[in-house]
């Protein structure tokens, strides 16, 4: 990777002043981290999730407009960034729990900070992040079905809807009712469920108890799968127990949902959202929620959207699912980290 830039033809020459707020925060990563040396650059990517590597990676690879005003841009937005937090104890413990916090909510934070600060890291467990979902349905697959639900109430929630639809129907079922009554796991299952993984992968086993589970993570690994699956999930549900749907359907937020997050927080969200992404998202979203996202942008930006919608023709539904649930990722990634404020289906807090 090399730490010079090209200049393309038609993009700001140097000299010209760059709006980096034009950039998506992927786009300034991607751009902050092709402007160092590739052994800088592997040390930082090293410490992302991996749908952060994913996404991240795509970026640097589809960077190719790329000149020394936009970089210098970007360096200097991180410059002024960084500056606020050079001076309030950068060693200290407390500033590395605020940061995460701040970074990733507060539920992922502590339970990393206690990684990082004490060594009681799941190594184990969190080797299954790295792996593709068909990969940890294979090897979970056998198991004891509690062994699962904790499993799959672990990783991220994406993750686990994708893991979920390699299982069949009525599995999906069980293993989804477990998860919405799973609470808290004690240390020693813990610490036992680490040691199979251990023994697979290796790494270091961990003894901490884990408050994972519950309606709130049902919730989140339903607003990953596919609409088709989700469906037919949550009638199964409804069939088995009324008022656990009713609730998990209350935690949910999908895609119109959005029609009730504050201009302010639309506008943060779209900064995050590639425009190819946002245009088939649109496609098949109802009028109020398309002029909402208009009134959030330059009358220009609005127009020629709209205009690149209507020239797109006709797409496969699942495109257009796809691009919606990417737009949820980015937007429940920014509740996370206290940026915007969503709210579920009924009406409840979901942040």
């Amino acid at each position: 990777m090399a730490n010079e830039v090209a200049t393309t033809d038609g993009e700001e020459q140097p000299g010209t002043s760059f709006d980096v707020n034009s950039l998506s925060g992927i786009e300034k990563a991607a751009i902050l981290l092709l402007s160092l040396s590739e052994q800088d650059a592997a040390s930082i990517i090293r410490h992302l999730e991996p749908k952060q590597v994913q996404r991240v990676g795509a970026a640097m690879t589809s960077m190719t407009d790329l000149n020394s005003d936009k970089v210098a841009a970007v360096h200097r937005a991180f410059l002024e960034e960084i500056q606020k937090y050079t001076s309030i104890g950068m060693g200290s413990e407390d500033f590395v729990r605020n940061a995460l916090v701040a970074a990733l909510g507060e539920d992922k934070a502590n339970n990393l900070v206690d990684q990082i600060l004490l060594g009681s890291g799941s190594k184990g467990l969190d080797s299954l992040k790295w792996m593709d979902p068909r990969q940890v349905a294979s090897i979970i697959i056998n198991e004891h079905p509690q062994i699962q639900t904790i499993v799959l109430s672990y990783l991220d929630p994406e993750h686990s809807a994708e893991i979920l639809s390699q299982f069949v129907e009525r599995d999906r079922l069980d293993l989804m009712m477990r998860i919405a009554n799973l609470e808290e796991v004690q240390p020693a299952a813990l610490h036992e469920l680490n040691e199979i993984m251990e023994k697979q992968f290796a790494g270091q086993a961990g003894a901490q108890a884990a408050k994972i589970g519950g309606l709130k993570a049902a919730a989140e690994i339903m607003n990953y799968m596919d609409n088709s699956i989700e469906g037919v999930l949550m009638d199964s549900i409804r069939d088995q127990d009324e008022e656990m749907a009713s609730q998990i359907q209350d935690l949910m937020f999908v895609f119109d949902n959005l029609i009730d997050v504050d201009d302010r927080g639309i506008q943060t969200m779209l900064r995050d959202v590639p425009q190819e992404v946002l245009q088939k998202a649109l496609k098949g979203a109802e009028d109020n929620l398309r002029e909402k996202i208009y009134r959030n942008m330059s009358k220009r930006a609005a127009e020629m959207l709209q205009d690149d919608i209507e020239a797109m023709g006709p797409i496969r539904v699942s495109d257009v699912e796809g691009a919606q649930k990417e737009i949820l990722s980015i937007a429940r990634r920014l509740a996370d980290a206290g940026e915007i404020m969503l709210t579920g289906g009924g009406g409840d807090e979901f942040v």
